[in-house]
């Protein structure tokens, strides 16, 4: 079985060197035999507002269901984004909200604090981009969106497997080291992690 990769791009613009991130990964895994589909978030019609929480449904626009049937068909889900304010960008943070929802990622158990997970069975790579040096990042800021993402997010509807690949400080770079950055991104890739 041929590995099929979905990545989502969290950058809401598309002339930065997260673009160029995925640009690179994309190019590695065009030399394999893996299936390949994309989601750029910063191209997708829709309101990132969870506007009435889990109370009352809010209608998925087409968009945003046609992402919930490329996350449901990979087993491989790579996401590049920047890490602002120890987070995620507001247009990635929203599309986490609308998408990963109840009776699709998940499910609360009638009369439990447990729930089922339903994206058991995949795999993830997490390629973000900071400003600060990524030691510095981890301890003294304790990675605050490694463990929102890895932990409270993509463990929490069922993918064990999470790898973080962090590049930082990108502010101030050189352009040697963004190239190596790249070479690596797509070696990833190539080697479908």
């Amino acid at each position: 079985m041929s590995n099929k990769i979905v990545l989502i791009n969290g950058h809401p613009d598309k002339e930065s060197f997260n673009f160029a991130l995925a640009r690179a990964y994309k190019k590695g895994v065009d030399n394999t035999e893996a299936e390949f589909k994309e989601i750029i978030i910063r191209d997708l019609k829709f309101n990132p507002n969870l506007e009435f929480g889990y109370r009352k449904r809010t209608e998925l626009e087409p968009d945003l269901i046609d992402a919930q049937n490329k996350l449901k068909w990979a087993n491989h889900i790579v996401w590049i984004y920047p890490v602002w304010w120890g987070s995620v960008p507001a247009i990635m943070k929203g599309f986490l909200d609308r998408v990963l929802l109840p009776g699709y990622a998940f499910k609360k158990r009638e009369g439990s604090v447990w729930w089922n997970r339903y994206f058991t069975g995949k795999s993830s790579r997490i390629i973000c981009t900071m400003d600060q040096p990524t030691w510095f990042y981890r301890i003294f800021n304790k990675s605050p969106s490694h463990f929102a993402m890895k932990k409270l997010t993509l463990n929490f509807i069922g993918v064990k497997s999470v790898r973080i690949t962090a590049i930082g400080p990108l502010r101030l770079s050189k352009k040697e080291f963004r190239k190596q950055w790249l070479q690596k991104i797509e070696k990833l890739g190539s080697r479908n992690k």
